[in-house]
């Protein structure tokens, strides 16, 4: 078979790198991350000879997703890292069935935050002359002209790339297009051009597989006013705020002034999900209003409304361990915020994975603490799957990590972690969100199996090409010029 991507088997499969989302700056890999991908391609190698296949051959199969994660296994415990492990027989990196009972899933997938940027919007005709927003390695090489001076390099985070990656290369059913702070001149995606995407999809006889947020922060003037002409245009499924993000750099609490004004006007419209980026600071000045310390007082003062904490108030870069009511940020100070509210696990708070999850592939000892006390704290009915992609690439590398972990034995006894079953991680994967996005019965029975796009995904698997590629910044340099074009 011929590739078109990465024919000669150069990439691995399950992407551990430093891409960001864009949000914090790239956190460079650790030699236990050297040696993982050294071992991962030496199985590649091996086990492909082995089995008859060349390399890119073996790495795109089950097998090639099952040997990497074995050799990741193998690097994180000789660092001493055995809080958890990817849960696979170590025959499945020669067997391909095998391989694929373990990895392959049936499950029903609503990935709530995904990303794309339209490469033409509105947003390019505003940049000063010569500007080069979110150039990469990865995008330089893309759009039909690269002439000097074009944009065409966007196609690789635009639309059509998005529907690849997410509805062709990986098991996502479903997505909510969730959108980034910036000024209402700014956006490089705004909701109309979402809701043009989404009808695409819908004319691909995807119907609903596409979900759309409306962006809101109430610091910024108009945004409040916008809420009405949102949810009468838009099928808004959820609101989506910053609340470290300002105009002037200065975010604000859920409840001060604005936040409360704008948590009521959400009531008023009846559209009563608050999705809130939480945990990933844009900078000094931001910190403070990163932390979840308001989440816990605004939940019990409204428990007819749903807040998303997105990011699920993890920092990255900074380790997770079992839960200290000392700490001021990160997963710890959403555990403690519930809890001086009186918040008991299933009310009315639900924690995010974007981002959070595909950083804690990097580290198990963190991963499985970092889940388990989401799942005390919020419930297991709370805590709900995001990938952040496109910035990451196609997601199917987090949903088969997902599909694999589990958390070591003597941390779940110890601190009362649940295992990793089948049944919870469904849960996670979709049916956690049904009761926030409801999903028409008919969509769910019959569309979804059927429709175009999932034709269309079946006859990319008889011949898979995936890129195997990430799109954000992964050094400071990347990261700093995605900075200085955001105005963030």
């Amino acid at each position: 078979m011929r590739y078109r991507h990465d024919p000669e088997g150069l990439r691995l499969p399950v992407k551990i790198d430093a891409t960001s989302n864009g949000e914090f700056a790239p956190i460079p890999l650790a030699p236990e991350h050297h040696h993982a991908h050294r071992l991962a391609h030496e199985a590649a190698t091996a086990n492909a000879r082995r089995t008859g296949l060349d390399r890119r051959s073996f790495l795109v199969s089950a097998a090639g997703v099952a040997s990497t994660l074995l050799a990741f296994n193998d690097a994180y415990a000789a660092a001493g890292r055995r809080g958890g492990w990817f849960d696979l027989p170590r025959e499945a990196a020669l067997d391909g069935p095998l391989a694929r009972s373990a990895l392959d899933g049936r499950e029903f997938i609503f990935d709530v935050q995904g990303h794309f940027v339209n490469p033409t919007g509105a947003w390019t005709k505003r940049l000063p002359g010569g500007a080069r927003p979110l150039q990469m390695p990865r995008t330089q090489a893309c759009g039909p002209s690269k002439g000097p001076g074009t944009l065409d390099y966007l196609q690789c985070i635009g639309p059509d790339e998005f529907v690849k990656d997410v509805f062709h290369d990986s098991d996502t059913d479903l997505m909510v297009l969730s959108f980034v702070p910036s000024t209402r001149e700014g956006e490089p995606l705004t909701i109309e051009e979402a809701a043009a995407t989404a009808r695409v999809v819908e004319k691909l006889e995807g119907t609903h597989r596409l979900y759309i947020h409306g962006r809101v922060n109430p610091n910024q003037p108009g945004d409040l006013e916008g809420m009405d002409e949102l949810a009468s245009r838009h099928r808004i499924s959820a609101w989506k705020t910053y609340t470290q993000w300002g105009p002037d750099g200065k975010g604000f609490w859920l409840d001060d002034d604005a936040g409360l004004a704008f948590i009521e006007k959400a009531r008023k419209l009846g559209v009563r999900n608050i999705a809130i980026h939480k945990g990933l600071p844009f900078g000094r000045r931001s910190y403070e209003h990163s932390t979840c310390a308001d989440v816990g007082r605004v939940a019990k003062r409204f428990p007819d409304v749903n807040f998303l904490i997105y990011h699920a108030g993890f920092v990255a870069g900074s380790p997770e361990g079992p839960y200290d009511p000392a700490r001021t940020d990160g997963i710890d100070a959403l555990v403690t915020s519930l809890a001086q509210a009186g918040l008991k696990p299933g009310a009315n708070v639900y924690a995010e994975l974007g981002s959070t999850w595909r950083f804690l592939m990097r580290d198990p000892d963190s991963a499985a603490h970092a889940l388990g006390k989401l799942f005390k704290a919020v419930g297991e009915s709370n805590v709900l799957w995001g990938t952040d992609s496109i910035w990451y690439g196609s997601p199917q590398d987090q949903i088969q990590a997902f599909r694999a972990f589990q958390v070591a034995p003597a941390l779940r006894e110890k601190h009362g972690y649940p295992e990793m079953t089948p049944a919870l991680r469904a849960k996670v994967f979709g049916l956690n969100a049904l009761p926030l996005y409801p999903v028409p019965k008919e969509v769910l029975d019959k569309h979804l199996a059927k429709d175009r796009v999932a034709r269309d995904r079946e006859e990319a698997r008889e011949r898979p090409d995936p890129t195997f590629l990430t799109h954000g910044p992964k050094t400071r340099r990347e990261f700093m010029n995605l900075l200085a074009w955001s105005g963030a």
